[in-house]
């Protein structure tokens, strides 16, 4: 039997691993495979890819074997097998259990011990430190720590306080009243309900204390990247947030994004990226803070973004960069993106209403007419996922109308 050129293995399946499927098939006639605990909503119902669902996929003790079993089953069909992970979560145990998938899988992921300086707020700004980057006035205690560290902050209200790691399992899996990714706090009082509410319910992780940045949601930037095998920059992107997302469980999502070339910042991440050695793909989020002229970075995450397919926009394939580079071994100089124009996971009816900026609005306005969607493909249109999806995005109004503030 001979042998088809490549298979795409997604591990995930949410906006993220839509659009990298729509990415795929607009060069390749390949048919993606996803691996999952279960189908969300951005995958339902659709037609552009085979999936597996496994219960406890995301247990280490469940994901190493499975994954292992699907590479040596489809190595038998393919000649090369991308695996392409769509949450953090997955990407960590990529890179902690790369050696068991050694030989099977044609892409790299950062290494362990990088990866481990991302995972955590104290560790990251410590990375940060040694090459220089600026990033937001930061506190980082413990569960010990938690409610007296209030009284020692060297900065002071409003502030923002997250878990280290808000895409770690055990934060995934903790639920109790007022919940959220990230908290903006106005006051000391503010500030001990939440922890008092996660001592309630026993989070032993750190918790990251900032100084707030003066700025809206347009103050925000994202640069996606794709670092060969041999950890050179190949493809970039940098946009402009116009609007977050405001729902508990989406907070700090980015709702719209448009594309922006900025060459400073872009070779200002190209070279740190490359001298770190990183491997794979990045998700870095930063904010220019107006007082110092400086953007202050926020993390870096170990995959494209949920919001990633902004990316296309600005005419660059992100799937493409990654299987000609590791299947077909094809090189070019690194792309950087360079064209205008608007990415949204909501209505354009939110961004009108909700987006304070006039200039942007203008902007909008220009740019809504082609207006990229995620997860609207004609492709893969069907009664069951049309409804699904539009009952998705409109839900975003009621979101804004319950959850919307002014930052």
């Amino acid at each position: 039997m001979t042998k088809r050129d490549f298979l795409p293995i997604i591990l995930g399946s949410d906006e993220n691993a839509y659009g990298n499927v729509r990415l795929i098939q607009e060069k390749y006639d390949v048919v993606p495979m996803l691996l999952c605990k279960r189908l969300l909503i951005p995958t339902m119902y659709s037609r552009l890819f085979e999936y597996r669902c496994f219960a406890d996929f995301d247990k280490e003790e469940v994901f190493v074997p499975t994954l292992l079993s699907v590479l040596k089953e489809k190595s038998k069909e393919y000649e090369k097998l991308v695996v392409i992970a769509c949450s953090d979560y997955y990407a960590a145990l990529m890179s902690k259990n790369y050696e068991s998938f050694e030989g099977l899988v044609a892409n790299a992921f950062p290494s362990s011990e990088l990866l481990g300086c991302f995972e955590t707020k104290d560790k990251f700004y410590a990375l940060c430190d040694e090459y220089g980057l600026d990033y937001p006035k930061t506190v980082v205690c413990t569960k010990e720590e938690r409610l007296s560290v209030v009284n020692t902050l060297p900065f002071s209200f409003p502030i923002v306080a997250k878990p280290e790691n808000s895409n770690a399992y055990e934060y995934l899996h903790l639920s109790f009243e007022g919940k959220k990714k990230v908290y903006f706090l106005d006051s000391k009082e503010a500030y001990l309900k939440v922890a008092e509410a996660l001592n309630r319910v026993g989070y032993t992780g750190k918790m990251i204390l900032q100084e707030y940045i003066e700025g809206g949601d347009d103050a925000m930037r994202v640069i996606n990247s794709y670092s060969d095998n041999e950890g050179v920059v190949r493809a970039s992107c940098l946009g402009q947030p116009v609007l977050e997302e405001y729902a508990p469980y989406t907070l700090g999502n980015y709702a719209a994004i448009i594309t922006r070339n900025e060459s400073e910042v872009y070779e200002r991440v190209q070279a740190f990226l490359e001298k770190i050695g990183y491997r794979g793909f990045s998700n870095i989020d930063m904010k220019y803070d107006a007082k110092s002229g400086r953007y202050l970075m926020f993390e870096i995450n170990p995959r494209l973004g949920r919001s990633s397919y902004f990316v296309r926009t600005a005419g660059i394939n992100m799937m493409e960069e990654l299987i000609e580079r590791v299947v077909y071994n094809n090189c070019h100089a690194p792309i950087f993106g360079n064209k205008r124009a608007m990415w949204s996971n909501v209505p354009i009816g939110i961004l009108k209403k909700y987006v304070k900026n006039e200039e942007l609005q203008k902007e909008i306005r220009e740019l809504s007419k082609n207006c990229v969607f995620t997860l609207r493909c004609r492709e893969d249109f069907s009664l069951k996922r049309y409804y699904r999806i539009s009952r998705f995005y409109f839900s975003h109004y009621k979101n804004f109308r319950r959850y919307y503030f002014q930052k």
